[in-house]
C-alpha cells in the first residue's frame, strides 16, 4: 500500500481537490497554514472522493480534541485515512483517537490520558484507518509504511509512504 501526503497551504486547496480526483492513491492532506480539519470542512463540496486528514496533536490540541474534529468531519467528508502525529507517544495519541471514534462509552487509559465514561457521539458513518506518526514511519494496524519520496510542488510538499 502507498499513502501520500500533500501539505499545503489554504489558497491551494481547489488544486488540491483536483490532485486528490485525478491521484489514485490515498491522500493525507494537511494544511500548512491553517488548521487542516476546519480546511478540509469548508471544501467539503468539493472533494471527489475520499479523502485523509493529517493531524498535529500537542499539549494546546490534544487527542481527544482531534478524535472530536475527526468525527464531525467525517460526517462533511467522505474520509478514510487519519493521521496522528505529535512530538512525543504518538502512538498513544492515535490510540485515545481510535478509541474516541464510537458511539460507545469510553474507559481507557494509557501513558497520554485517562478516559472514564467518556463519549464521542456520534461516530463516523464508517471506519476510518488510523494512523501515527513517530516522525519516520507510519502505524496502524494494517502494518507501518516509511517515506519512499519526497517532493516540493506547485501545490504543495508531497511526501510518498509505502
Amino acid at each position: 500500500m502507498e499513502l501520500l501526503r500533500l501539505s499545503a497551504p489554504l489558497a491551494n486547496l481547489p488544486g488540491v481537490a483536483l490532485f486528490v480526483r485525478d491521484e489514485p492513491r490515498p491522500v493525507v492532506f494537511e494544511c500548512s497554514d491553517a488548521d487542516t480539519v476546519i480546511a478540509a470542512g469548508s471544501f467539503k463540496d468539493q472533494w471527489p472522493r475520499a479523502l485523509g486528514v493529517w493531524l498535529r496533536v500537542s499539549r494546546d490540541y490534544p487527542a481527544q480534541l482531534a478524535a472530536r474534529d475527526v468525527a464531525t468531519l467525517s460526517w462533511l467528508v467522505d474520509l478514510d485515512h487519519v493521521v496522528v502525529g505529535a512530538e512525543d507517544h504518538a502512538e498513544s495519541h492515535a490510540e485515545v483517537v481510535r478509541a474516541l471514534l464510537t458511539d460507545d462509552e469510553v474507559n481507557f487509559s494509557n501513558d497520554v490520558v485517562r478516559l472514564e465514561k467518556a463519549y464521542n457521539r456520534p461516530a463516523p458513518p464508517r471506519p476510518l484507518t488510523v494512523w501515527s506518526y513517530d516522525g519516520a514511519t507510519l502505524h496502524s494496524a494494517t502494518g507501518a509504511l516509511s517515506v519512499v519520496a519526497s517532493a516540493s510542488t506547485a501545490l504543495g510538499e508531497l511526501t510518498t509512504f509505502a
